[in-house]
């Protein structure tokens, strides 16, 4: 075969602007949110050089400006950070896809803080989504710096001038075509920054006022935050909506970093248990409310925030990739959940069984569809019962272990609830009925339509748990699997006449099983 030719297969721009247009990024309206992460990124490159001997100037208060000129159609988004130089306009700005962000990290990575947002080199080039052209203004913090002014219309065309500004930082402005005109809009961009900037640990002003929270209460050391503290941020994140549950603040920095805090909350009957509510950032950077892939699927309804730079993004950081930092972070999250519900049930009792309509959701789901969770928290899968919970009806040497290794905890009314409802564990319920009926588990699924049955079991002295949220027709299902020695019967299925009460025979109104009560969850895959 004759070689013809060889070389090497060049990028043109002018094929890159229409892909950064067309393709790069799923919402224009993100443009905002790369220009304001690249301000504080400069913001915080200033604040690490602050550290060595290059620069001994006065870092003054850190802040976003951001201006709107309706009659010149501009946006306008300033910075006081480290500015850039004429060289350094040529080298990050004229080579597309080109990042400085490691680069400089790997310069003053022993500094400390390198909580540098971008990693692409593209998200300038956002702008050209919404803008006819883009001007940037920067002045570098160097000493003796000339101020430069570049200027591109989306061409691969550019002009690169001195420029008169006398401040350190860059400002980056943007002409508006008239279909692009909503983001002149002060609502329109107060509506953006909320979203993705709520949280950016610089203060982002718009004619005179700071619009956004600035304050990322995960980024706190949870030893000082109070309840109220974890209640008024959930009140903000979600307004409108009942208190949540129990809250976990995620806090962990090997083998990778995590922040967070994630809440149970009420479930509603309508909600949702395959999509997400939980809020993906980035260095304080919002990316999305769909990060399935991080969150273990039995927990998708719990609510709040996680922020981590080692989630791997696409290059537009609109999208999670999937790799092993992703199964690991996720593992991590159930575990943590797991061992916050232990900490619930053996510190908190009362507040853990008040929760349990709820909680027990979550925790059946787990049980599930995660072997390590399931071993972490079966011991505190609770149920309803019949037992009144009285010392009579139970031997007054049978404890349960509260914890693995810990203290012994008596069974008694501290097991109820504020409506006088009993709950027991299943081992709870095992021991206690060991003499009359070992190793069977007598259950209802149907409170209503059960209930003559479940009265017969009462009658006989025979202690009923309910079975009747719509997961236990599954949940059952994984019990009798896990539970090969023991057996679980149907109230209304045939009863034992050995362990038949002979003296309260004449009380059995029906000992024949009726028609088994219509499956009420129509989902058999195992999720509710």
């Amino acid at each position: 075969m004759t070689t013809l030719e060889q070389g090497t297969i060049s990028i043109h721009t002018e094929n890159i602007f229409p892909i950064i247009k067309k393709s790069l990024y799923s919402d224009h309206e993100i443009f905002l949110r790369e220009l304001i992460s690249n301000g504080v990124d400069a913001i915080a490159k200033l604040k690490m050089v602050s550290h060595s001997d290059e620069f001994s100037g006065e870092l003054g208060t850190p802040e976003i400006q951001i201006a709107i000129d309706k009659e010149k159609k501009t946006l306008s988004i300033s910075d006081n950070g480290i500015g850039m130089t004429g060289e350094e306009v040529k080298k990050y700005i004229n080579q597309v896809a080109f990042s400085s962000a490691e680069e400089f990290i790997e310069k003053y990575q022993a500094n400390g803080d390198n909580a540098i947002i971008g990693h692409f080199g593209l998200g300038f080039y956002s702008s050209f989504m919404v803008a006819q052209q883009v001007e940037l203004d920067t002045l570098s913090y160097k000493e003796g710096a000339q101020a430069v002014h570049w200027s591109c219309d989306g061409s691969p065309a550019f002009t690169l001038e001195d420029s008169s500004r006398s401040t350190r930082g860059t400002t980056v402005t943007l002409t508006l075509p008239e279909e692009e005109e909503e983001y002149l809009e002060p609502a329109r961009i107060k509506q953006l920054v909320k979203t993705y900037c709520d949280f950016m640990p610089v203060q982002i002003m718009l004619d005179g006022e700071q619009i956004n929270k600035q304050e990322a209460l995960w980024r706190s050391s949870p030893r000082d935050l109070k309840d109220e503290d974890y209640l008024e941020f959930y009140r903000y994140l979600h307004p409108f909506t009942e208190e949540p549950l129990l809250w976990i603040h995620l806090n962990t920095d090997y083998p990778f970093l995590l922040n967070g805090i994630l809440y149970f909350p009420k479930l509603r009957p309508d909600v949702d248990v395959t999509k997400g509510q939980i809020k993906l950032f980035c260095n304080q950077v919002f990316v999305t409310e769909h990060c399935e892939e991080v969150i273990p699927k039995f927990l998708l309804p719990m609510r709040g925030v996680i922020d981590s730079p080692d989630i791997p993004l696409n290059v537009s950081r609109s999208a999670l990739q999937m790799d092993r930092t992703v199964r690991r972070i996720s593992d991590f999250i159930a575990k943590k959940v797991g061992d916050r519900l232990k900490e619930q049930y053996r510190d908190k009792r009362g507040e853990y069984i008040q929760s349990w309509k709820d909680l027990g959701t979550f925790v059946k789901f787990g049980c599930l569809n995660d072997d390590k969770f399931k071993q972490q928290v079966e011991d505190i899968v609770i149920y309803r019962t019949t037992w009144d919970g009285k010392a009579a009806q139970q031997p007054a040497e049978v404890q349960v272990q509260a914890e693995e290794g810990d203290a012994w905890q008596e069974v008694g009314p501290t097991n109820t609830d504020d409506k006088g409802n009993t709950y027991s564990t299943l081992k709870e319920y095992l021991e206690r009925n060991k003499e009359r009926h070992e190793n069977r588990v007598f259950y209802c699924t149907d409170e209503i339509t059960q209930t003559t049955y479940i009265q017969l079991h009462k009658n006989q002295g025979l202690e009923v748990l309910y079975m009747d949220s719509f997961i236990d027709s599954h949940f059952i299902s994984f019990l009798e699997r896990e539970h090969t020695d023991v057996k679980f019967s149907r109230v209304d299925a045939e009863i034992d006449e050995n362990l038949l009460d002979k003296e309260k025979d004449s009380e059995i109104v029906d000992p024949k099983p009726t028609k088994p009560a219509a499956n009420r969850s129509k989902n058999c895959s195992g999720k509710p």
